[in-house]
C-alpha cells in the first residue's frame, strides 16, 4: 500500500464527497467566468509582453501578445470553443479572450487550484472531446464532477503528479538534444563530404578531387507545376494521378509517393507527368525545400520540377542528387527575388555550378550519408513514439491517483 492509499484509508474510510462544478462554485469554493473580446487589431495596436489566452487546445492556448493584463494570478482557463481543454496558469500577467474561460479558487484551504486542475483535465481526457465540442460554462458546470478529499491528500497528490510530469519533460528535452545533435552531426558530415577538397592540385588524380562542376541548366531540365483549374471538377473527380504541395512533404518527407489530393489525366498538359525518380524544388512560398518523386506526378506552381537529362543519367547516382540537393536548398534560400511574392532567383539557379564526381565518390558518400540520415531519421521517428508511451504512463497512474470511493449520500 502507498503512502497515499494509507492517508486516503485513514482519513476517508467511509470515501470521499463529489459535486458537480456548478455546486462547487455555488458553495464558494470557487468563481468562473469568461474573458474579455482582443482582437489581432487590439494586440497589434497596444503591443506587449503578456500572454493572451483563447481557444487554442494547441500548445498552451496562447494567441499572441498584449501590452495589457486581465489577470496577475493562479487560475485555470479552458478552451470554451476549441474543445474545452484546461490549462493551469501560475503567477504571471496575463488575459482569456471571449472564447476562453477561467476558474477561480477561492478557498484554498478545501480545495487547491492544482488539485481542481488535475481531476479537470482527467475528466476532459476521459471525455474525449473533439475540438468541434463547444465546452461552455453551463457544459462544464454540468459533467463535471470534483472529488474533495481532505487538503493533505490534495497537496500529496499534486506532489506526486508535479514529479511525474516534471520528469517526463526531462526526458523529452533529453531526447530532443540527443535529436539535435545527431542533425548537427549529420549537417556537419554532409558539408564536409558535398564540398570538394580545397587543398588538391593538378597532379592529383583520386576519386575525392577529380570532381567536375556544371552548370545546373546544363545537368537538369527545369518545368515549373501549376494547379489545374477548381472550377472544373473533371479535373479532380475520380482522380488518380498524384498532385503534390508542400503539405505533402509536411506530412510524407522528401520522398513522395502517396500524395493528399489526385488530378485527373484531363487536367495534365504540356509535356505531361514529372518522372518518377526526377526532383521537386520549392521555388516560391517555402523556398528551399525538396523531394523525390517515387512515382509520375504532377506539383503545384511552387515547385520546379528537376529530371536529370539523358546524356547526364549514367554519370550521377540520383541517392547523391537527393543528398546534394541540401545544398541546392541553400543556395535558393540566398539567392531570391523579392517583389511582392519571394521566389528563387531563377537565373542564378540556371546558372549554379553542380557537381559530378567519379561514380566511386558519389556511392562513398551516399553510404556514409544514408548511415546518418537513418540513424537521424530513427531518433526522429521514436521520439513521438516514446512521448505517447509516456502519456499513456502519466494518464494511468494520474487517473489511479485520481480515483476515488463516493462517499455515501
Amino acid at each position: 500500500m502507498t503512502h497515499i492509499e494509507q492517508m486516503i484509508q485513514d482519513m476517508c474510510p467511509n470515501g470521499v464527497e463529489f459535486k458537480t462544478l456548478g455546486e462547487v462554485e455555488k458553495s464558494g469554493l470557487i468563481s468562473m467566468g469568461r474573458g474579455n473580446v482582443i482582437s489581432k487589431d487590439d494586440m497589434k495596436n497596444t503591443p506587449g509582453d503578456y500572454p493572451v489566452y483563447s481557444s487554442s487546445s494547441v500548445g498552451n492556448g496562447e494567441i499572441g501578445r498584449y501590452g495589457l493584463y486581465m489577470f496577475d494570478d493562479e487560475r485555470i482557463t479552458w478552451s470554451i470553443d476549441g474543445g474545452g481543454k484546461f490549462f493551469y496558469r501560475n503567477n504571471h500577467k496575463y488575459s482569456v479572450t471571449n472564447v476562453g474561460g477561467w476558474i477561480k479558487v477561492l478557498r484554498e484551504d478545501i480545495i487547491t487550484t492544482k488539485f481542481l486542475y488535475y481531476i479537470l483535465i482527467k475528466e476532459w481526457t476521459n471525455k474525449v472531446y473533439d475540438y468541434n465540442h463547444k465546452a461552455h460554462p453551463s457544459v462544464i458546470r454540468e459533467e463535471y464532477e470534483i472529488p474533495l478529499p481532505p487538503i493533505e491528500i490534495q497537496k500529496k497528490i499534486v506532489e506526486c503528479l508535479d514529479k511525474f510530469s516534471a520528469l517526463a519533460a526531462e526526458l523529452q528535452a533529453e531526447l530532443q538534444a540527443e535529436l539535435q545533435m545527431r542533425r548537427k552531426q549529420y549537417e556537419y558530415y554532409r558539408t564536409q563530404l558535398l564540398t570538394p577538397h580545397s587543398d588538391c592540385n593538378s597532379a592529383d588524380n583520386t576519386d575525392d578531387c577529380n570532381w567536375v562542376f556544371k552548370p545546373f541548366e546544363e545537368i537538369f531540365e527545369l518545368r515549373g507545376g501549376y494547379t489545374p483549374s477548381k472550377n472544373k471538377p473533371q479535373f479532380w473527380e475520380g482522380g488518380t494521378i498524384p498532385w503534390f504541395r508542400m503539405e505533402d512533404i509536411r506530412t510524407n518527407g522528401r520522398v513522395l509517393s502517396d500524395a493528399l489530393l489526385y488530378i485527373t489525366p484531363e487536367a495534365v498538359k504540356g509535356k505531361g507527368l514529372f518522372e518518377k525518380d526526377s526532383f521537386v524544388l520549392a521555388t516560391s512560398a517555402t523556398i528551399g525545400e525538396h523531394a523525390l518523386l517515387a512515382v509520375d506526378a504532377l506539383t503545384n506552381q511552387r515547385f520546379t520540377n528537376l529530371k536529370v537529362r539523358q546524356q547526364y543519367k549514367d554519370l550521377l547516382y540520383t541517392q547523391f542528387i537527393f543528398h546534394y540537393m541540401f545544398k541546392v536548398d541553400e543556395f535558393c534560400k540566398a539567392h531570391t527575388n523579392i517583389s511582392g511574392f519571394e521566389s528563387v532567383d531563377m537565373d542564378a539557379l540556371r546558372k549554379m555550378p553542380f557537381p559530378l564526381p567519379p561514380l566511386a565518390e558519389q556511392a562513398r558518400i551516399v553510404s556514409i550519408l544514408d548511415k546518418f540520415e537513418a540513424l537521424t531519421t530513427s531518433l526522429s521517428d521514436g521520439i513521438p513514439a516514446e512521448q505517447a508511451a509516456q502519456q499513456k504512463r502519466y494518464e494511468y497512474y494520474r487517473d489511479l491517483l485520481l480515483t476515488f470511493d463516493r462517499k455515501a449520500v
